[in-house]
């Protein structure tokens, strides 16, 4: 298991080795001391959340204020999706940056999201499955979200025809935005 610092302070990709042979394959999806240890914090999963989206769909960029702030360790094990985080932290050198990296159940990467961070994924694959464990319960008075094509994020979901909820088309835009982190 290989884990790799990104260029936004916290956002972690963890790559695992996958061993395959004529019966399948097998890979260690997750080794806690490892994470610690790189990690350098105590964090603890309380929640686990999955969903199931077809190709072209847009979710995001959703997140949970304090004080029911939500870290995500986010994985597709079926499918692939463009990830795709903004650091919402206002004290944070890389406030306002995107993140963005290709998950798949082939190249088995997954994303270590702190608190402070707006989360979102487009589903580039017909039932892309994306698993993640979460820090804090979810809250339902706790959760925001922000514009997923916001103009000032600059974000490109690279596809043409984006099926979006209504919820995420009538979110704050990054403009008018202010950060509860």
């Amino acid at each position: 298991m290989t884990l790799t610092k990104t260029n936004i302070d916290g956002l972690i990709v963890i790559e695992t080795k996958k061993y395959s042979d004529d019966r399948g394959y097998f890979f260690e999806n997750f080794h806690y001391q490892n994470f610690l240890d790189f990690t350098g914090g105590e964090i603890v999963f309380l929640q686990e959340n999955e969903s199931c989206s077809k190709k072209n769909v847009v979710r995001g960029l959703h997140f949970q204020a304090p004080p029911f702030a939500q870290g995500k360790l986010v994985r597709v094990p079926f499918g692939k999706v463009i990830d795709v985080v903004v650091d919402i932290r206002k004290e944070s050198t890389t406030y306002g940056k995107t993140f963005c990296i290709e998950l798949s159940q082939e190249n088995g990467k997954q994303l270590w999201v702190p608190e402070g961070f707006a989360h979102g994924f487009v589903c580039l694959e017909e039932n892309s499955l994306l698993s993640y464990k979460c820090t804090n319960y979810y809250n339902k008075e706790s959760e925001d979200a922000i514009l997923w094509n916001s103009k000032d994020l600059k974000i490109d979901w690279g596809v043409l025809n984006p099926i979006v909820s209504e919820k995420d088309e009538i979110a704050k835009d990054f403009s008018t935005f202010v950060s509860p982190f």
